[in-house]
């Protein structure tokens, strides 16, 4: 290692500093989840952070102990913009999901250890809570639409106000619920998913949900990315009467440039932003007034540094925060999306994961949805801690998702956003 690289231009004020950076995966839930390790000179003293990229979750662990680890041994953990930015710029090609997951994972274990020095939770840092939990929401899918409605109908049952509507459609390449085979049995790729039978048969789901459900309960609909921005206006218009409190993820990042126009037509509120891993596109869909929930997934654009700088913005312009929180943020990364949604004005909900049991022994402290609000911890840092021992006895598996790409597929084959 080269001490000149990594040498601190100023004087610490104390002898405290980074010993070691590590990178565990494990996969409670089966799903790969990359924690970044921080130890100090301080015996007992260390941070967590979450750098999960569960698709290419290999290639994080090498970057996080061959490209991070070796620029912050020896420096001091209090310095975490002057690190984080160090490790951004250092590479010189810069972003990517894979450098920022990995940038991710060091700046949330240097907030964590900060908390623990302190004795404080990281939101005490952050300058303190402005509400004492975040509201949230969780997930409702089944193969019909009436088991959709049943999901949803329970969650509600135990306090939830906000959920999360997908339903089965024809085709292996449907989103958040169970497709089915050989859908069009006469087409060149007959497990194909057709975007005219979607368009046709969601705003049926949301009909029904509003009958059932009530007018008191706020939906949600993911496109996951699979519409031009001319369908996406039609989609939002045909739900328009159903009263979405947002469409999410209308189009692909690929037409990002078009997201303005779609909002201006959209009378449904859209939420953006968890396929972006750079700092610089999400301000940009803030600052062009393209969005109305910035849904950035934290662990993939460097952490909560600058995680907490686009939500300054956010507040600054009227755009409200819906930070991306599914089964592939570990409990260190939803303990992070919590300490800013109770420091932020511009918060407007949070998405909710309930983690099994065998994610709870692994990482003892996880925060757990209660009636609909997540609360944080009060302990020091983020509150949330890791098991290694238990860690181990859930080994990660081949990377999540690789694959299933290649069956989203049109039904004459052409392949369609995942």
């Amino acid at each position: 290692m080269n001490t000149a690289v990594n040498e601190s231009p100023w004087v610490d004020r104390d002898a405290l500093r980074i010993t070691a950076v590590r990178a565990i995966v494990t996969a409670p839930e089966g799903i790969p989840l990359v924690v970044v390790k921080v130890e100090t000179s301080d015996d007992g003293l260390y941070g967590l952070g979450c750098a999960t990229f569960t698709q290419r979750w290999q290639a994080v662990v090498a970057a996080v102990e061959q490209g991070v680890a070796p620029l912050v041994i020896g420096r001091h953990p209090a310095d975490i913009e002057d690190l984080t930015r160090a490790v951004y710029y250092s590479s010189y090609w810069r972003n990517g999901p894979v450098l920022n997951n990995a940038l991710s994972g060091l700046d949330m274990a240097l907030w964590d250890i900060a908390g623990k020095r302190h004795g404080v939770p990281v939101y005490e840092l952050l300058g303190g809570r402005v509400r004492a939990a975040a509201l949230t929401y969780l997930h409702a899918a089944g193969a019909t639409v009436q088991d959709t409605i049943e999901h949803a109908a329970a969650i509600v049952a135990r306090g939830w106000t906000h959920v999360r509507l997908q339903t089965g459609q024809p085709g292996l390449g449907t989103y958040g619920a169970p497709g089915s085979a050989n859908a069009y049995p006469n087409a060149p790729y007959p497990d194909g998913w057709n975007v005219e039978h979607y368009l046709r048969t969601t705003p049926e789901l949301f009909a029904q949900a509003r009958r059932e459900l009530g007018a008191e309960v706020e939906l949600v609909h993911d496109v996951h990315s699979r519409l031009t921005p001319t369908q996406a206006v039609l989609l939002a218009r045909r739900l328009e009467e159903h009263r979405l409190f947002f469409l999410e993820d209308v189009v692909a990042p690929e037409h990002y440039d078009r997201l303005a126009e779609v909002r201006a037509a959209s009378p449904v509120p859209i939420a953006v932003g968890e396929l972006l891993s750079s700092v610089g596109e999400a301000a940009a869909l803030v600052r062009e007034h393209a969005i109305d929930y910035l849904r950035v997934h934290v662990s993939a654009v460097g952490g909560l540094t600058p995680a907490r700088k686009l939500a300054a913005m956010c507040e600054l312009v009227g755009v409200q925060t819906a930070w991306h929180a599914p089964g592939d943020v570990s409990p260190i990364g939803a303990a992070a999306n919590v300490a800013l949604d109770v420091t932020s004005h511009a918060f407007g909900i949070q998405e909710a994961h309930n983690f099994a049991d065998a994610a709870l022994e692994v990482f003892p402290g996880t925060l757990t949805a209660v009636a609909g609000y997540l609360t944080p911890s009060p302990a020091p840092g983020w509150g949330v801690d890791l098991d290694e021992e238990a860690a181990s006895r859930f080994p990660p598996g081949a990377p999540a998702y690789g694959g299933s790409a290649f069956v989203v597929r049109a039904p004459d084959g052409a392949l369609r956003a995942p």
